[in-house]
């Protein structure tokens, strides 16, 4: 039961990190693609960090709003199940340990041991037991939604400051394909993270990564060139 807790606790500390790296990978990508597309368009300095901050700004708030419109809904979700757990231990207590136990007979636990441990953790705690073992849930420790809204506006403004700066502090002449290779460098380097997070093959996402990076970034600069 414990080491079934501390995986479930590292593989929501893996998840928080993927989304932190996607989030950075975000902005990356989405804030080289409107500072490119307004270089491709003018080369006035001014211009491209009002605009390069005006994304950096929306595309910020608007992952954090997202994400807290999503865990918002997850954790009122997930504490009507355990409501539901509540009223089902209060109507039918015998009922929910013949339930756990055939929960941990499909783990592996023989008949016997399945409704001693059964009976045992529901003695102690049996919301706490049933909510872990058949819905992953444990009772009162939910996800924050402002804790998700702010991770991943910091992760997306991380991302996005790298080739906001780049077009900003590079001399005319250079900015765009510095910008270009310092994005696609980071690209790279995010897709290996998030491969190797996920246990991906880290070559494949990688090149994903910088094809997506770079067909954005020569789309945006190509509408801008139009204008």
């Amino acid at each position: 039961m414990a080491e079934e807790q501390s995986g479930t606790k590292m593989n929501q500390k893996l998840n928080v990190l993927r989304a932190g790296v996607l989030g950075a990978n975000d902005g990356i990508v989405s804030t080289a693609g409107i500072v490119l597309g307004v270089a491709g368009a003018t080369a006035n300095t001014t211009t491209i960090l009002i605009s390069g901050f005006a994304g950096l700004l929306a595309g910020a708030f608007s992952m954090g709003g997202g994400e807290y419109v999503s865990v918002s809904t997850q954790k009122d979700t997930e504490k009507a199940m355990v409501e539901i757990e509540k009223a089902e231990l209060r109507d039918d207590y015998d009922g929910e340990i013949d339930e756990l136990a055939q929960i941990y007979a499909e783990r592996g636990l023989s008949p016997d041991l399945s409704r001693k441990v059964a009976i045992d953790l529901m003695s102690k705690d049996a919301l706490a037991a049933h909510s872990s073992a058949e819905l992953g849930i444990e009772p009162g420790e939910y996800v924050s939604p402002w804790h998700a809204a702010f991770s991943s506006m910091f992760s997306f403004t991380v991302g996005a400051i790298l080739p906001f700066l780049a077009i900003v502090l590079l001399p005319t002449p250079v900015r765009v394909p510095f910008t270009v290779l310092a994005v696609l460098a980071a690209l790279a380097l995010t897709g290996y993270v998030s491969a190797r997070l996920g246990e991906a093959p880290r070559g494949r996402a990688v090149l994903r990564n910088v094809l997506v990076g770079g067909l954005t970034m020569l789309v945006t600069y190509s509408v801008g060139t139009l204008f």
